[in-house]
């Protein structure tokens, strides 16, 4: 028997996490990359001598560029916004690690760990923790709890996180990590692992073991659907005279675009897209009718209260897409859900096919062979289609009605809206997340790549939209990228320009200017509250905030953090900025485009609802009407439970299938 030792590596947990993220690449359809681009963080002292230490070191013993490079954020919030983003782009088979300091350094992550595991999209989180010894206790920014002598704030990330683990005592680190691998490379498990990291267990030395740090490859699965499951979801949807396919941010990160646009082509069903899934389709593709739901197009909603069967792809079927479950109004509707995780495919009592998008579609399509929706169908989307092509039109180009009615130097947001997209590349990436113009995006944008449309709309995030272009920008620096914020998300987190200008990171952002909350103003507006508080205004003599418009100078701010501003007071001047901004070079940091525009103007409704509660009594006569109105709305909310059978067609206008 042999009494060799296995070879050890003494290194600081650390230092070993450091090591051990370096090695870590990704695999799927036999295309290998690095699982790890780097490590965003701030430093503190929970982590400068651990966590950063490590770096350091790693990067002073490179022979090059180090294998895992350290960012300078500015926000903790909005460094985990990035590493989101980049993972987003990526289809999440690569992405960033965080790292934070003890205490508020680490609980400012707390809201980008929640729009990570609420979108689906993986991100390692590495908060900095207390003393595992407890020998100094209680330390600076320790939470002390009187029932609990081994909880701390980091506790809070459990529910945010799809895997959490606090690492102890270094025997534990290796289970540790594998287990974060496992669920950051699940297609159908991922969102955000945190593991905390006790300040003093980071500086803690340790034999590994040399495997720890070999290269290890995660396979990123494709799972089929089971072939019985295929075959049932096949007759349903050959039994439908009016189906409708809804494609969800599942389609982009299997890569099923050229899958779905196959079986669009094959069986002529229309598509309507989430704010995820938008761009499944490109522009101009005979099937597509655009955006669905409370935000979507007049055409794909107006398909959507007619559908008989609805098929799902690859989404979590939210609020918005449905309407709060009004968009779909067939008294015998049902649904086919396309999805890789089990829970999703559950979703309206659906028929539930789980497994890879692309692989599902390829299946269904083979399945479906010679079956056509009916022609009268396919003519009516097709008239649907151009009539609200022309609405957008409209928008992108107002008649003299509307802007002769805007204030010198003021544009309307559908304006600014049409300018940036017809001015762009097809390959330009559009970036938002909150506010009024997700909405307007998810109506109005015509996409014509697949990753040219990146709008997070799960958490719906204020301040997203900057730290997300950078991490845009990172995933790919060959696309421009345009985060369209406005003057609210603006003031939430615009310190990530100081990153973008110490990275080099080329941005366009696109800051629109109402004075206020557009989005909140009107939905006040509409359930009777007068857009009260949603305005930067001063206050009056009498107490209220209706006085004079607050001077806030936001392109002298931008300019103060080192972009490159332009200020612009018309369609011409905004259409030569971003020609300018287009020239700007790749290594010159963010260009900050500022415009002001009018919240009054509105873009063309999507014909739909979006449930949020109004007050059953009031004294006011404004949310009084609108309680009436509200009420109409809810007696047409389905539950969405029927079994997923198919209705018996009728010979007359069932789709064709040929034998």
């Amino acid at each position: 028997m042999s009494t060799r030792r296995a070879a050890t590596v003494r290194l600081t947990v650390a230092q070993a996490v450091v090591r051990f993220l370096a090695a870590q690449w990704s695999e799927r359809d036999g295309e290998r990359r690095r699982l790890f681009a780097g490590v965003l963080g701030i430093l503190g002292h929970g982590n400068v001598a651990g966590i950063g230490q490590a770096l350091l070191q790693a990067e002073q013993e490179a022979a090059g560029a180090p294998d895992l490079p350290y960012v300078l954020a500015r926000n903790e919030q909005a460094m985990v916004h990035t590493a989101v983003a980049y993972a987003r782009h990526r289809d999440r088979l690569a992405m960033w690690a965080c790292t934070a300091s003890v205490g508020p350094g680490s609980t400012n992550m707390l809201t980008g760990a929640a729009l990570a595991t609420v979108n689906r999209v993986p991100v390692l989180l590495l908060p900095s923790d207390t003393f595992a010894t407890r020998v100094s206790a209680p330390v600076l920014q320790e939470l002390e709890v009187p029932y609990a002598a081994d909880v701390s704030v980091n506790d809070a990330f459990r529910p945010l996180s799809r895997f959490f683990d606090r690492v102890l005592r270094p025997e534990q680190l290796p289970s540790a990590l594998l287990a974060a691998m496992r669920v950051l490379t699940d297609p159908a498990d991922t969102g955000a692992v945190t593991l905390a990291l006790p300040q003093d267990v980071q500086a803690e030395a340790y034999d590994w073991p040399a495997e720890l740090f070999a290269e290890r490859v995660w396979h990123v699965a494709r799972p089929p659907a089971e072939a019985s499951v295929v075959a049932a979801a096949a007759e349903l949807i050959a039994s439908a005279r009016r189906p409708l396919i809804v494609a969800g941010g599942g389609v982009h990160y299997s890569g099923a675009e050229d899958a779905l646009r196959a079986f669009a082509e094959a069986t002529g069903v229309a598509v309507g897209e989430t704010q995820a899934g938008k761009g499944s389709l490109p522009h101009g593709h005979p099937q597509a009718v655009g955006g669905i739901g409370s935000t979507g197009t007049a055409a794909a909603n107006a398909l959507a209260r007619e559908a008989d069967v609805v098929i799902g792809v690859g989404t979590r079927w939210t609020d918005f897409t449905t309407a709060s479950r009004t968009a779909f109004q067939d008294p015998g509707v049902r649904f086919v859900n396309v999805n890789i995780a089990a829970f999703d495919a559950g979703k309206h009592a659906g028929l539930a096919v789980v497994g890879d998008a692309r692989e599902a579609l390829t299946a269904l399509t083979a399945a479906l062979r010679g079956y056509r929706v009916p022609t009268g169908y396919d003519e009516r989307r097709a008239a649907l289609w151009r009539a609200w092509d022309r609405e957008v039109e409209a928008a992108y180009d107002p008649p003299e009605s509307v802007t002769r009615s805007l204030a010198e130097g003021v544009l309307t947001q559908g304006t600014v809206l049409g300018c940036v997209n017809e001015s762009s590349d097809p390959r330009d990436v559009v970036v938002c997340a909150a506010g009024s113009m997700p909405g307007d995006l998810h109506k109005l944008w015509r996409v014509r790549d697949r990753k040219a449309y990146h709008v997070e709309y799960g958490y719906s995030c204020m301040g997203y939209e900057i730290p997300a272009a950078i991490g845009v920008r990172l995933a790919d620096a060959s696309r421009d990228v345009f985060a369209m914020v406005g003057d609210g998300g603006y003031l939430m987190m615009p310190t990530e320009l100081v990153t973008a200008v110490q990275e080099r990171v080329k941005i366009v952002v696109v800051l629109v200017q109402n004075n206020g909350f557009h989005s909140i103003g009107s939905l006040s507006q509409s359930l009777g509250s007068q857009r009260y508080g949603t305005s930067y205004r001063y206050r009056s003599a009498g107490g209220r905030l209706d006085g004079p418009v607050l001077p806030t100078d936001l392109a002298a701010n931008a300019r103060s953090l080192g972009a490159h501003v332009i200020e612009v007071r018309s369609r011409a001047e905004l259409r030569a900025a971003i020609a300018e901004a287009k020239a700007w070079p790749d290594d010159g940091g963010p260009v900050v485009i500022h415009v002001e525009t009018d919240p009054l103007v509105p873009t063309p409704g999507s014909d739909s609802w979006w449930d949020v509660p109004v007050g059953q009594e009031s004294r006011l006569d404004s949310t009084r009407s609108a309680y009436e109105t509200y009420a109409r709305h809810k007696r047409a909310q389905r539950p969405l439970v029927a079994p997923a059978l198919g209705p018996e067609p009728r010979e007359d206008d069932r789709g064709t299938r040929d034998e």
